[in-house]
């Protein structure tokens, strides 16, 4: 009797038609919770950080655009996309697309099908990728890695974008450049079996958004809008011509002074980011294993190393902490660490952090100054050096400290491993920078292609009049019941008539914004000070008629009366 009890499977473990013997409810139940931070990412992390960062203008556009890809993509997921990049093989990079909505495949084991690796003579080397848990939570886990891509994207146009064009980017992007890559590297394409390294993203999501993005930012020429400077019978002629081929950056105004309209919101946004990363790369071993805690610790090392790296170089050659400057140092660490987060260990972890907080800090802060090719391009957020440099710098760096045991217990190619641990390591750094090539290639053509195909249906950039107003002409919705952030003046909406559209506004004089009205404060009075009183009296004048407006004749009765 003591004998059975000692075997008998405790109730919690019993089989059953919603329970099969195949699944494991720990892996499942942390695989949930994984999709579930990252999907936290982007809402609502995205959409407060985008929000939040821009001008008080541009608030409610920036946040939509985020929210609105993230709708797009789950519809192009589970319609066509998942299957393009994690199917059956079509193409050496791309998978056959299809469906993911029929009951029989969501509710069965999740496999990849084309992760098979097989040694030179075919024999297999390492089995068909096939969690514990079912397909239902593998289509939503990578579901909420493509739709973050895209909203990565958004972060180099925001401020001008056509939001019909946007529209249309979406869908397009995510069918023909991220399912690519997706596959090539996760799914089971020729990247995969060459044993190229991407734990979880650095060149599937953060390089391809990085260069996606500056890539749009150069096609958003003006297609229907006069070039300053131009008369209308001028810019038919030649100068006009070059405008349209070159980059379309935001209007004069928010280029030169964008400060963001709520710093501690943004910080907001940016944690979520951070504490979410723990789904991003924790989740990625597809199982609650060894390795998804050494990825979550290395996410952490790295990021926290990274943001106080960026912020001691403001403090060192800007002589203040910039608060978006260590929001960048975050971004960027996380950025790096995930291409080998559960393939290094944690002193290669901190050495990235060193990495990821100074070399893309010198990309964005000296070699942009310096170089007129980023000069020319408008990247509204630096997305290229937030996401394509710290991107392609932790795939390279991956290559030199992935650690043998780390990589066994991940990678479909035996015997893999970083420089630093010779063997086959030199080759492996090779890979990388192959690897990192083919993405950065690919998004550059096909982003290319897409943006031109959609100007012939409408304009990329939004029109001259959008871009003066912002959110109360693109979607007739404003994030703040306030005035006087360089917007074009309605006097029929702000209720006083002022000659000026563009006010005065003191700049953000932190290192990572335009400080071109710095010179404007060597006088002997406070800064801002008198705009502050213009403005004050502006909002008190206009709140105090809003509420009098809002009175009828009887409450006027009541308070004779009263009084």
């Amino acid at each position: 009797m003591a004998a059975n009890n000692a075997t008998a499977v405790p109730q919690a473990y019993y089989t059953s038609a919603a329970v099969p013997d195949w699944l494991n409810k720990g892996d499942n139940a942390w695989q949930m919770i994984s999709a579930t931070l990252v999907g936290l990412q982007t809402i609502p992390g995205l959409v407060i950080l985008y929000g939040s960062i821009v001008k008080k203008k541009w608030a409610v556009n920036s946040a939509f655009m985020a929210l609105y890809a993230f709708a797009a993509v789950v519809l192009c997921w589970v319609a066509w996309a998942y299957k393009m990049s994690f199917g059956d093989r079509l193409l050496p990079f791309w998978g056959r697309a299809g469906p993911v909505l029929g009951q029989s495949f969501l509710i069965s084991q999740a496999a990849l099908p084309a992760t098979v690796h097989r040694f030179s003579n075919g024999t297999v080397e390492t089995a068909m990728v096939a969690p514990y848990y079912p397909m239902a939570s593998m289509v939503w886990f990578q579901c909420v890695f493509a739709a973050i891509t895209v909203v990565l994207v958004a972060g180099s146009v925001l401020g001008r974008m056509n939001i019909k064009a946007w529209m249309m980017f979406v869908p397009m992007w995510v069918t023909f450049s991220y399912t690519v890559g997706a596959f090539s590297l996760w799914g089971g394409g020729f990247l995969f079996h060459w044993g190229v390294m991407d734990y979880s993203g650095g060149y599937v999501i953060h390089l391809s958004s990085g260069i996606a993005g500056i890539t749009a930012a150069y096609w958003f020429a003006a297609k229907d809008v006069q070039p300053e400077g131009l008369s209308a019978l001028q810019s038919s002629g030649t100068g006009f011509r070059r405008q349209k081929k070159s980059v379309g950056p935001r209007s004069k105004v928010d280029r030169e002074r964008f400060p963001p309209n709520n710093v501690v919101l943004m910080l907001a946004g940016a944690g979520l980011l951070w504490m979410g990363w723990a789904g991003f790369n924790g989740g990625d071993p597809y199982s609650a294993n060894i390795d998804s805690s050494m990825a979550v610790l290395n996410t952490n090392i790295c990021a926290a190393t990274s943001l106080l790296v960026w912020t001691w170089l403001d403090v060192i050659f800007f002589n203040k902490p910039s608060v978006i400057g260590a929001v960048q140092g975050m971004i960027t660490g996380l950025v790096c660490i995930t291409p080998g987060a559960g393939l290094v260990q944690g002193w290669a972890a901190l050495i990235m952090g060193i990495l990821s907080g100074s070399v893309p800090w010198f990309t964005m802060m000296i070699l942009h100054k310096k170089w007129w090719l980023l000069q020319a391009i408008d990247d509204t957020l630096g997305v290229f050096h937030t996401h394509a440099v710290a991107g392609f710098l932790g795939g390279t760096l991956t290559g030199l400290f992935a650690e043998p045991v780390l990589c066994s217990l991940f990678l479909p190619v035996t015997n893999s491993r970083g420089a630093v641990y010779g063997g086959v390591g030199g080759v492996q750094f090779v890979k990388q920078v192959v690897g990192g090539g083919f993405v950065i290639g690919w998004n550059v053509v096909v982003t290319s292609i897409i943006c031109v195909l959609i100007r012939f249906v409408v304009p990329l950039r939004m029109p001259e009049e959008e871009l003066l107003i912002g959110d109360d002409a693109v979607h007739g919705e404003e994030a703040y019941a306030l005035w006087g952030d360089g917007e074009k003046y309605d006097s029929t909406k702000h209720g006083s008539a002022l000659d000026d559209p563009t006010p005065p506004h003191k700049a953000s004089s932190g290192a990572t914004q335009p400080q071109t009205e710095r010179e404007s404060l060597s006088s002997g009075a406070e800064p801002g000070q008198p705009i502050r009183e213009v403005k004050s009296s502006i909002v008190l004048s206009a709140t105090l008629m809003s509420f009098v407006s809002m009175w009828t004749e009887e409450d006027w009765t009541k308070l004779i009366i009263h009084q």
